[in-house]
């Protein structure tokens, strides 16, 4: 691949993709372009046309020296992909032969210390992928205790939830939140000494407020929802997810839409099935091997689930069915 010298990010269980997929033909959505290794990748192994959506106008401008050597098949749109059937249908083509969904936060934005992301470079706490709505800092500093400490404790499973956001409260009384460290510090000061291999201390509650700031499981319902709008018959999507609530989101979408979500128990009545709009190509997530692992960290808690779209028409989707958390079903952040 002639990628690898010039992205410094490495594209998550590619090959699994590429191998489910092959070949790989038509039109494809990459809605999460990042530094182009899905796209390239992608029009390499014989798609005709990439659509590559992105909400961080940065990425695009980090690509401008390469994107013109596919001579037109790689087509770039800022937007989120919760509305990649829309944009897919602006750019003239009228379904899409697969998409692929790297959820969650990019390690070059994690690099960026002036982006907000990472507890371990002193930055703004800004967080947002877009440039755009609430920051990090605006949620730290103006959300109530118990409805932050929800925040920490169903976006980011941090048990010690409350505990953080009382010492937040009460920190902020003195002095707003303004910077990464300053809250990473905090944290850090409240909680045990993490043991060896253990994440930092802060890894959780930073999670759960990069989640917040750019609505990342609203995003994913309305991105799953809207790639079953814009896939032709056939059509592969495949989604690489970083964590549990993530990837339970994605496995219950594809129970839901293959038929095979359970239908009822004691407590409750049998419901009708909907005809399939999916069949399920992996039926359980598939994982990096070592070989990844040791090449790229980062892919050690990735997981990858592909679904092949059927010929029954798309349907409406309640994102509350796959379980999405109360504080992201009411919109924490907008």
């Amino acid at each position: 691949m002639m990628m690898a010298d010039v992205s410094p990010h490495i594209p998550v269980l590619l090959q699994p993709i590429l191998d489910t997929a092959s070949p790989i033909r038509g039109t494809w959505v990459d809605g999460t372009f990042g530094a182009g290794g899905y796209s390239r990748a992608l029009l390499e192994a014989g798609a005709d046309q990439v659509i590559a959506i992105d909400r961080d106008p940065e990425v695009f401008e980090r690509a401008d020296a390469w994107i013109g050597s596919y001579s037109g098949r790689l087509t770039t749109v800022e937007g989120v992909f919760g509305n990649l059937d829309k944009l897919v249908a602006e750019a003239g083509v009228p379904h899409a032969d697969g998409v692929v969904l790297d959820i969650g936060v990019s390690s070059m934005q994690i690099d960026q210390a002036h982006r907000g992301f990472s507890f371990q470079k002193d930055g703004p706490l800004d967080m947002r992928m877009s440039r755009e709505g609430r920051t990090a800092a605006d949620i730290v500093n103006e959300t109530p205790e118990g409805e932050l400490a929800d925040i920490l404790f169903q976006l980011g499973e941090e048990r010690a939830s409350r505990r953080i956001a009382r010492a937040i409260v009460e920190a902020r009384k003195a002095e707003p939140f303004t910077s990464t460290l300053q809250l990473a510090s905090l944290i850090e000061r409240k909680l045990p000494r993490p043991k060896p291999r253990q994440p930092h201390a802060a890894t959780r509650s930073f999670q759960a407020l990069r989640i917040a700031v750019n609505d990342e499981l609203g995003e994913l319902a309305r991105g799953l929802a809207a790639a079953e709008a814009a896939l032709a018959p056939g059509g592969y999507l495949a989604v690489v997810t970083f964590h549990s609530l993530e990837d339970r989101m994605v496995k219950r979408f594809m129970q839901m839409r293959s038929g095979d979500a359970p239908r009822g128990n004691r407590y409750a009545p049998v419901q009708e099935a909907d005809e399939p709009r999916f069949e399920r190509v992996t039926r359980k997530a598939t994982g990096p091997d070592d070989a990844e692992i040791a090449a790229n960290p980062r892919a050690r808690s990735a997981r990858l689930r592909v679904a092949r779209r059927t010929d029954a028409p798309a349907g409406t989707l309640d994102p509350r069915e796959l379980g999405l958390p109360r504080v992201a079903a009411k919109g924490t952040a907008k």
